[in-house]
C-alpha cells in the first residue's frame, strides 16, 4: 500500500516530464472520443503514422494504472524494437456506453489500430511482466 501511493504521488510530475521529454517520440492522446476509431481525428501532425495502438482502460482501475506505467517506460526504451514512433491513444470506458459494455470486465485492454481503421485485441500483457518484454511483444505485434 505505501508503494501505490508514493508512486501515486510521484506520477504526476513524472507523467508532466514524460510528456515534456518525449514530446517529438511517442504521442499519447488522453481524451476520451465519440468514436473508437482513428479516422478524421487530428491525432497529430504526423499522422501518417502506421502504427497505432488504444488502450481502453477507466479511472482507479489499478492494473490499467500499471500498465499505463510499463507502457511509457517501453516507449522510452531505444533499439530495434523501438516504439518511439508508436500513437498510443488511452480511452476512458466511462465517456462511451459501448466501450463499458464491451470492456468492463477486461481492462485494461491494448488493441492496435489496422491499416483500414478497425482494431485488434491484443493479447493481455502481463502485470509481472518486466518493461524489456513489453516492448518486445508490442513490437512483434505491430509487425504482424
Amino acid at each position: 500500500m505505501g508503494i501505490a501511493v508514493v508512486a501515486a504521488a510521484a506520477g504526476a510530475s513524472s507523467s508532466m516530464a514524460f510528456l515534456r521529454t518525449r514530446a517529438q517520440r511517442a504521442r499519447w492522446i488522453l481524451t476520451p472520443l465519440a468514436s473508437s476509431s482513428f479516422s478524421g481525428l487530428p491525432i497529430s501532425s504526423s499522422a501518417s503514422s502506421s502504427r497505432k495502438l488504444v488502450l481502453y482502460s477507466k479511472p482507479g482501475c489499478c492494473l490499467c494504472d500499471g500498465l499505463k506505467e510499463k507502457l511509457q517506460a517501453a516507449f522510452m526504451l531505444s533499439g530495434s524494437d523501438s516504439l518511439h514512433d508508436v500513437e498510443l491513444q488511452i480511452r476512458d470506458i466511462t465517456s462511451n456506453p459501448e466501450w463499458e459494455k464491451a470492456y468492463q470486465y477486461e481492462i485494461p485492454v491494448l488493441a492496435k489500430v489496422l491499416s483500414d481503421g478497425t482494431e485488434e485485441t491484443l493479447p493481455r500483457l502481463s502485470p509481472r511482466m518486466g518493461v524489456e518484454l513489453v516492448q518486445k511483444k508490442i513490437a512483434a505485434a505491430l509487425k504482424q
